[in-house]
């Protein structure tokens, strides 16, 4: 096998697999493999394995190591694989971050540890950590609405790109254009080619305020939708951008409630089935189901869209 380049920017479309579980509750690494290979027939530029989409709050360690090991495999070189290694410890992220280098993931990601409200010293000392153990690029992850307000600061952002010139990006999550422009001001200013993305389809604002990349959450839902915004939006056909940035826009507001159940669900009925949601998520009722497949047809996602593997 060809070596591979190394992964120095993040940019186009970043694919986010969800975990399929088998009806006794295991991770049904055969239908896992279906879904990488789904999400790399549409034009994916690469992967992000073991997110919060995929449930990885409510995997053991063992079974994201089984996961990511699954996903590098599946991906067989084709676009790169980055790791989502966080937890709440920052030795169990250094584990997961090891693991990562030797299965031959690309670059990991991690997000502020959880539940603590680390102050940004504390938050630096755990992202060096990280970023220290491996020869991986990294990427953070910034989400401050979920981590109870605690987010990366512009300063303590542009501290660590200063010491780690492997730390290639930021996942900027919390809908807040102010703070997405503020730490991307300070980041170009260190470096031009630093990656700033969010983490869904809202790609007309934060492509066009200095984003490299989207993180997808309907790639395996509605690819061609999701490929037809983003070319819409880099080639500034900004009205066209608009039209189908609101059609996400009604997608999102029935995927957020009770999240990431819908998204499974979207998944299933688009021909996809990858198993319910493991607790304390829960399967959602028919009723909601039905109402899920209403808003897919008026939108005209089944006339658009693949149906099936």
């Amino acid at each position: 096998m060809a070596q591979r380049k190394p992964f120095t920017a993040v940019t186009g479309i970043v694919h986010v697999p969800v975990t399929p579980f088998t009806p006794d509750n295991k991770v049904d690494l055969d239908t896992f493999a279906r879904v990488v290979d789904f999400l790399l027939r549409q034009k994916a530029s690469s992967l992000c394995v073991n997110l919060h989409l995929a449930e990885s709050l409510n995997l053991t360690l063992d079974e994201r190591k089984l996961t990511a090991k699954a996903a590098v495999e599946a991906a067989a070189g084709r676009v790169p694989v980055i790791v989502h290694v966080s937890t709440p410890g920052t030795d169990q992220a250094v584990e997961l971050a090891r693991h990562a280098e030797q299965i031959g993931a690309d670059c990991v990601m991690a997000i502020a540890p959880y539940y603590w409200k680390p102050s940004q010293e504390q938050l630096t000392e755990h992202f060096a950590a990280i970023i220290g153990a491996t020869a991986l690029p990294f990427i953070a992850y910034n989400s401050p609405t979920i981590m109870d307000g605690v987010g990366i600061a512009p300063a303590t952002l542009t501290s660590l790109m200063q010491r780690f010139p492997q730390f290639i990006g930021l996942k900027e999550a919390s809908h807040n254009w102010e703070k997405y422009l503020e730490l991307g001001r300070a980041a170009k200013q260190v470096r031009a080619d630093f990656g700033l993305f969010v983490g869904t389809e809202w790609m007309l604002p934060s492509l066009t305020l200095g984003g490299t990349a989207c993180m997808s959450i309907f790639g395996g839902i509605a690819p061609n939708f999701v490929n037809a915004l983003y070319a819409a939006t880099t080639s500034g056909k900004l009205e066209d951008a608009l039209a189908l940035q609101y059609k996400f826009s009604e997608l999102y507001q029935i995927a957020k409630t009770e999240y990431p159940a819908p998204t499974k669900a979207m998944w299933e009925i688009m021909g996809r089935p990858v198993g319910a949601p493991r607790l304390p998520n829960r399967p959602l009722t028919a009723e909601r189901k039905k109402e899920i497949r209403k808003t897919l047809e008026t939108l005209g996602l089944f006339d658009t869209e693949p149906h099936g593997w």
